[in-house]
């Protein structure tokens, strides 16, 4: 209960409240994108540092060589199990946004780590950066190779009119309610956006890079650039991450109406799904030995679900698609319980679970 009565969780329910109850309180977007970019550059300064304090130890790589095995596995299991319920495309993209990770979640991790006075290496924040985007490039990978399945069973009449024709047996599993996916428009996806156009976004997304650009500053920077930067990426970093909870409560509510047209399958998945992804992790950071500390964020990295990232390159990368149907899961479902109930119960499992 006492973790509850964390600020941060207090305003993000406070903005949850005010929406539920019609208030006019809203954050400027404008204000709202700030917040946003000053979080991703403190949390970036902070990765730096630490990891200028501890040079790249055994534990640095093994912590980001697990985070890099789960950002591929966790995507791939939630394709194949999802592909049971869903279309190839919303397979896809659902996959990819549990796949990926919340940076607000992260955060919101971090800092209660220390309120708890557990420590952790800031260095956790570059294996945030390395789990963004392997799930949205396989995800396009499997969303061209439903369209590829598509046109094959298109064009299969023709062909077996050939003598030397081969029988093409691909059908598109229906989406749910028995609704059939939706073909490929012209101009987005597939041969109209191409793999490295996507890399490109991926990779030069601004959230990542300037993650991991404030990280190489605070790397090269050390100490020196921590002393610095201590009044602005540290004394105002808690009232800050208050200020974008407090939005995100209000963003996350408006988006529990659409929760309702949603399959029980799928809800169950938003739910149980980050519970199975963040026992991976466990079991993988028990067996290679992570620090306490690294072994929660690693966990709530896996548990979590991407709801700015994800969209913003599927949306075009993968257009068939539905976006209510990965943002209302992600952003309505599963961010608020791994705010609210998430965080402390890995953190108590892994001390369990450590010892410590």
């Amino acid at each position: 209960m006492q973790s509850l009565l964390d600020p941060a969780i207090l305003f993000f329910a406070l903005g949850v409240f005010a929406c539920l109850v019609r208030s006019n309180l809203e954050m400027p977007a404008a204000i709202s994108k700030f917040l946003s970019i000053y979080l991703l550059m403190a949390l970036g300064l902070k990765g730096g540092f630490a990891l200028a304090a501890s040079g790249l130890t055994p534990s640095v790589v093994s912590s980001l060589g697990l985070a890099m095995l789960l950002a591929v596995v966790v995507p791939l299991v939630g394709y194949v199990l999802l592909r049971r319920v869903l279309s190839g495309f919303d397979a896809a993209a659902v996959a990819a946004t549990y796949g990926s990770v919340s940076a607000v979640t992260f955060v919101t991790a971090t800092q209660y780590l220390e309120s708890q006075h557990i420590a952790y290496g800031g260095y956790m924040a570059a294996a945030m950066a390395l789990m963004e985007s392997p799930a949205i490039i396989l995800a396009v990978m499997l969303a061209n190779a439903q369209r590829q399945r598509m046109a094959a069973a298109a064009t299969a009449p023709h062909t077996l009119h050939s003598p030397h024709a081969l029988p093409v047996l691909a059908v598109a599993a229906p989406g749910v309610g028995g609704v059939a996916p939706a073909a490929p428009r012209a101009g987005h996806g597939g041969p109209g956006l191409s793999m490295g156009k996507i890399l490109h976004e991926s990779f030069t997304d601004g959230t990542q890079l300037l993650l991991l650009g404030a990280m190489v500053i605070g790397l090269v920077t050390g100490d020196a650039g921590k002393a610095a930067m201590q009044p602005f990426s540290g004394d105002l970093f808690k009232g800050m991450l208050c200020l974008f909870l407090l939005d995100m409560g209000i963003a996350t509510a408006r988006n529990l109406p659409a929760l309702r047209s949603q399959s029980p399958w799928l809800l169950a998945y938003a739910v149980v799904g980050p519970l199975v992804h963040a026992s991976l992790a466990l079991g993988l950071a028990w067996v290679a030995k992570v620090p306490a500390g690294d072994a929660v964020l690693l966990i709530v990295l896996a548990a979590s679900a991407s709801y700015i990232a994800v969209p913003a390159v599927v949306r075009y990368a993968i257009p068939e698609a539905d976006p209510s149907l990965y943002v209302s899961l992600s952003l309505g479902l599963t961010f608020p319980l791994n705010i609210v109930l998430g965080i402390p119960l890995y953190t108590q499992v892994v001390q369990r679970v450590w010892g410590a």
